[in-house]
């Protein structure tokens, strides 16, 4: 079991070493997500420190998201409130135990993971097709 351990930390260990920008966002997004739903299952089973714990990584991970911005897009300008949101209505689900509010974070994380994979694919196709030009 140790060696199976061992062999997939690594290999996690190298796929983020070897990601790109693009794919470590979509990492945080799919951790997010993980973490969230951790988060409300141990609301629900009324786990609080579990819940704690996992509240407090997915706010880690909007942080990151937050401090990894390029202010230099207008898009990031239209994000970075929606990240603010999201990290206070956590704080407000941590103190309430809040399945709903947590669920509805769930929602957003996952529409801006599903939108970011889109301009990921588009941006792989874009690529290809320069390639296939030259």
């Amino acid at each position: 079991m140790t060696l199976h351990n061992n062999a997939y930390n690594a290999y996690k260990q190298n796929s983020i070493n070897t990601a790109s920008p693009g794919e470590l966002t979509l990492m945080l997004y799919n951790g997010c997500i993980k973490f969230l739903n951790l988060a409300r299952k141990a609301i629900e089973e009324k786990h609080i420190e579990e819940k704690n714990t996992n509240l407090q990584k997915a706010q880690n991970i909007i942080n990151e998201l937050i401090v990894t911005l390029n202010m230099d897009y207008e898009i990031s300008k239209q994000i970075l409130p929606l990240y603010e949101y999201m990290n206070r209505r956590l704080i407000e689900a941590n103190i309430k135990n809040d399945v709903e509010i947590v669920d509805e974070v769930i929602g957003l994380v996952t529409e801006f993971r599903d939108t970011w994979k889109e301009v990921i694919k588009l941006n792989r196709q874009q690529q290809y097709q320069n390639v296939q030009q030259v």
